[in-house]
């Protein structure tokens, strides 16, 4: 089969594993699943999320959220704080330790996308970035509708 044949999906999930199989073998020194990793990078760009929230930008579902941060808060790399204006709700940050799990972790990870990325130019990596965000926009809107 060549690679003109296979479907785009099936060759976006075949990228997905392959990343995540790398990635899984970055993070299991430092105790930390690729779910933990992402809510954690979520949390990086977008502190003071809701677990609900949270779960959505990390694809998983909300028990298994609740379940990620009790974990991630017993190890200390994040905090819940009331929300300002609705104090049942709980706001999830990093803690400085979660920031510093983190840094540790970048270089690793940087590592892992210049590899995956070694073959391309950096045209061919912008426009494949900018082709991901759209193709991602264009299903999450039509998910919506």
């Amino acid at each position: 089969m060549t690679d003109d044949s296979v479907r785009t999906a099936y060759l976006v999930k075949r990228l997905e594993q392959a990343v995540r199989g790398h990635l899984e073998a970055v993070l299991r020194p430092h105790g930390l699943t690729t779910a933990q990793y992402t809510a954690l990078t979520t949390l990086r760009t977008q502190p003071g999320q809701s677990s609900a929230q949270l779960a959505r930008h990390s694809f998983v579902s909300a028990q298994t959220m609740q379940e990620l941060v009790t974990s991630l808060q017993r190890r200390g790399l994040v905090e819940k704080a009331p929300a300002p204006r609705n104090r049942r709700v709980l706001h999830i940050s990093l803690t400085d330790q979660g920031e510093a799990a983190l840094r540790e972790l970048d270089d690793e990870v940087d590592a892992l996308e210049r590899e995956m990325l070694a073959d391309l130019d950096a045209q061919q990596t912008a426009a494949f970035r900018a082709a991901l965000r759209a193709c991602s926009r264009r299903l999450t809107h039509s998910q919506a509708c």
